[in-house]
Formats: structure tokens, sequence, C-alpha cells
């Protein structure tokens, strides 16, 4: 009798359709869409050509429509905050930040303010597949692939000299397979460069107030205009 359930069951897996990509995107997508609010504890490193260049920490916090605010406490207290219009890079230690339109920001972190949107992964990827080259780091994790729309043709346009150049900026996203909750994000640009971002205790609309996510300049801090150049904007949040 053992036997035959056994059979019966083995067969029954066999005739499962394959789960693809899109059955994990779903999960991932309905996992935060209700959510208003979110806060989730990160650790953020940045790697050029594999090796590990600054590694970061703190909490950061999404809340709808399109603002995010990333509290660095280590190795230094710094601020990134998306209020909707402008994003500010607040450095305290150097008594200055920098302003920039929202929508022409190049920050590596920008992908994920669809936390605080629509939650929708086809608004910024080109397409999503298996991201069959990279491990999870639980077996009960998938790895999806997200190219970036539009990075391609930036990328072509800079002139990359290989393959992973020609294909623009890459972002990877870890998810629980049961749940959806996000658990690793990395931007991969071209160039040789990665941003990791490891995400643990996830709350969902935790309170917080408007005034939260509005930078109010602090006294003898000078407001810079303008985009960082790339080597500030990677070593600076």
């Amino acid at each position: 009798m053992t036997s035959c359930i056994r059979a019966a069951v083995a067969c029954l897996l066999l005739t499962q359709p394959p789960v693809d990509a899109s059955t994990y995107v779903k999960r991932f997508e309905s996992a935060y869409r209700g959510a208003r609010a979110l806060q989730v504890t990160f650790l953020e490193r940045y790697s050029e050509n594999g090796h590990i260049v600054r590694t970061e920490a703190g909490i950061a916090y999404f809340r709808r429509p399109g603002k995010m605010r990333w509290e660095y406490e280590s190795p230094e207290k710094n601020l990134f905050l998306v209020d909707g219009k402008s994003a500010w890079f607040y450095v305290p230690a150097d008594h200055t930040v920098t302003r920039v339109p929202a929508k022409q920001s190049a920050d590596w972190r920008t992908p994920l303010a669809l936390l605080a949107g629509e939650v929708k992964l086809s608004r910024i990827c080109a397409r999503v597949d298996f991201a069959s080259s990279q491990k999870p780091e639980k077996d009960d994790d998938v790895v999806l692939a997200c190219p970036l729309k539009g990075s391609a043709t930036k990328a072509a346009q800079t002139g990359g000299n290989d393959a992973r150049d020609s294909i623009g900026d890459v972002l990877f996203l870890e998810i629980t397979k049961d749940t959806g909750e996000l658990v690793r994000a990395t931007v991969r640009e071209s160039g040789g460069v990665d941003i990791e971002f490891k995400f643990k205790d996830w709350k969902f609309d935790p309170p917080l107030p408007d005034s939260f996510f509005r930078f109010e300049v602090p006294p003898g801090v000078a407001i810079v205009n303008g985009e960082l150049p790339p080597s500030d904007a990677k070593a600076n949040p």
C-alpha cells in the first residue's frame, strides 16, 4: 500500500507544471503591495571587481508614495532621503547636503524605491528570470535576475569593454520561496561594481509621521544642488 502511495505521489510531482520566475515575482509583489509603510534593518556592502571596499549598516524606511529614508549608523552616521520630489544625501561630518531631483538620481538605492510604490517589478525590469549563476544563502530562498530598464543603452553609450558591460545594470533579488519576503538585493553595475543589501526584521506599517520623510536642513549645513560625481556617490550615501 505504501509503495502505491509513493508511486502516486511521484507521478503527481512529475505531472506538475514547472514553477517559473513569474510565480515568485507575484509572491514578492503580493508580500509588500498591501503595506503603506515598511521598516527594515539592512547591511550594505560595496564591492569593486570582487573586493569589498565598504560595509555599512542601518535602518531603512519606505512609505507610499515614493518616499524612502536610509539611516546609516555604522561605521558613521549618514542619511539618504527621498521625499517624493528630491533625493537628499546628507553627510553630517562634512556639514553638507546634496539635493537632486528624485527622477534624475542615479543612486544605487533607487531601484528599491519600488517598495514605496506599486511594488511592480515590470516598472523597473526589462524582464525577470531565475538567476542560475547566483547561489541563494538559504535553501528556502530563490534568486531572481532583473536587468534594469535603460541601463543596457547607457552601458553601450559609455563604451563597455566586456560582456558584463554590454548587458547593463542587473538587480538580483533573493526572496523566500514561501512568503516572498526580500532577503537580499544586489545591484550589479557595468564596470565590476556590486552593491549588496541584506535585509532582516521587516516591519509592516510601522507608525511613521509625514515629517519623517522631510529633510530639515540643520543650521550651518550647506546645500549643494546637482548630481553627485560617480566617485562620491559610491562612497557616501
